[in-house]
């Protein structure tokens, strides 16, 4: 890790983005896919939620239904991916990884961005740092990244757009310093494209003559803290080169846990019902304690498919459990005894999922007198996540989660886990 010089002021954040993130994954190890048109399907091979840029070029557009398309697929030679989440969150983490190398201040933002904080490291030109940055990146983990400069993490995600979409750029960028460039920068960019601005604010904004970055830049802090908040006024202070918005060392805790997903196949019994909802309970339960965390309430909620010309139904029940936990076979058994409580016979159902709230740190968590002992081995449940980290998900589950789940979702195009499981290992001829 490089170490850090004094600190420059004002600070300097280097914003880097995975290009194209899931479809650079899996071109990583089928080089075929290099300058073909790619899409990746979502869950249940639903709708197109990653495209290259040859897919883009041919105007296949985010969200559009996969269905839809299949002949213009098979007609253009568009090669087709159901996601494979296990793939994508390792290579992110080796993505991130690198990045460490480079800045000990660094903030995950998402799976395929991640802010740096560069100032006090030892280098002189910013752009040939940002471009080293690139290679390495690149060079090391076969995702190809861009990554803009600028002394605001919100300028740093203008910056990056820049450097991704203008080609003369060759995905690296730096803001120029506050002056004309800047300004006619910023006059460029609608303010639907700033980070932190929503499709409601443009909106309100447009409706006051803002339309543009620098507009909003220079808007009157009175009419701003009053439309948009303080949230807003970071932004505008961001715009204007005011640092405000700090790198988060660790992303908070959330407040809910959700694990859901659509059948692959119409449910009908009330057994497949019971065993999904325990899967989804125990990838819930996993989730919460990655975070250290408990929950004190579990819902269980059900629908069938509202595009379907078919008896129509959906419905929720809630808990309150005993004391707050993060045990999963506790979880199951409550998640099957909802489950059986809103089932109907004579229904399809499409969906099924789990919602863990009342959350609160597990070492802080109040245990009624009688309850001591709390509901089962927290060492069982070390065992069992250590297992699964090391073995892959799945390798260790409780019996009730179920082995061939004959209704879990589609994957037809789905490649290979090929750094998370021993089996799926490329193959060298």
């Amino acid at each position: 890790m490089t170490p850090l010089l004094p600190r420059r002021s004002p600070p300097l954040f280097a914003m880097v983005d995975c290009n194209n993130f899931y479809v650079s994954c899996e071109r990583v190890f089928d080089p075929s896919l290099w300058g073909a048109p790619v899409v990746v399907l979502s869950n249940n091979d639903g709708c197109v939620i990653a495209r290259s840029n040859e897919a883009k070029t041919l105007g296949i557009a985010m969200g559009e239904p996969a269905f839809k398309r299949e002949r213009f697929f098979r007609a253009n030679g568009v090669r087709v991916f159901s996601s494979n989440y296990a793939l994508y969150g390792d290579l992110s983490r080796r993505v991130m990884e690198i990045l460490a190398t480079f800045s000990p201040d660094l903030e995950i933002y998402s799976i395929d961005e991640a802010f740096l904080r560069i100032d006090g490291l030892p280098f002189r030109d910013a752009l040939a740092f940002a471009r080293t940055i690139r290679e390495t990146v690149t060079r090391w983990s076969g995702i190809p990244v861009s990554v803009g400069v600028a002394e605001t993490k919100t300028l740093a995600k203008i910056a990056n757009r820049k450097a991704k979409k203008d080609t003369d750029c060759e995905g690296a960028y730096v803001l120029p310093a506050p002056g004309v460039e800047r300004d006619v920068l910023l006059e460029a960019l609608d303010t639907r494209d700033i980070w932190g601005v929503g499709r409601r604010y443009a909106t309100m904004l447009a409706k006051n003559g803002i339309h543009t970055a620098r507009a909003l830049r220079d808007a009157p802090d009175p009419f701003v803290r009053r439309t948009m908040t303080l949230t807003g006024l970071s932004t505008v202070l961001e715009l204007r080169g005011k640092s405000v918005l700090a790198l988060e060392d660790a992303p908070p805790a959330k407040k809910a846990i959700c694990s859901s997903r659509s059948f692959g196949r119409p449910v009908t019994s009330l057994a497949e019902l019971q065993e999904s909802v325990s899967a989804y309970v125990s990838r819930a339960a996993e989730k919460l304690r990655a975070q250290r965390s408990v929950a004190g309430r579990l819902t269980v909620f059900v629908q069938t498919n509202p595009h379907k010309d078919e008896p129509q139904y959906s419905n929720g029940r809630d808990m309150v459990l005993p004391h707050p936990t993060a045990h999963t076979p506790t979880l199951v058994r409550a998640a099957r005894e909802l489950a059986q409580g809103i089932y109907r016979l004579g229904y399809r159902y499409k969906k099924a999922g789990v919602l863990l709230t009342a959350l609160e740190p597990a070492e802080g968590r109040q245990l009624p007198l009688l309850a001591a002992g709390g509901d089962g081995s927290t060492a069982l449940m070390d065992v069992l996540d250590r297992a699964n980290a090391k073995w892959g998900r799945g390798a260790l589950q409780v019996a009730a989660a179920g082995l061939g789940r004959p209704w879990q979702m589609r994957q037809a195009h789905k490649s290979p886990r090929y750094t998370t499981r021993w089996d799926e290992l490329p193959e060298v001829w």
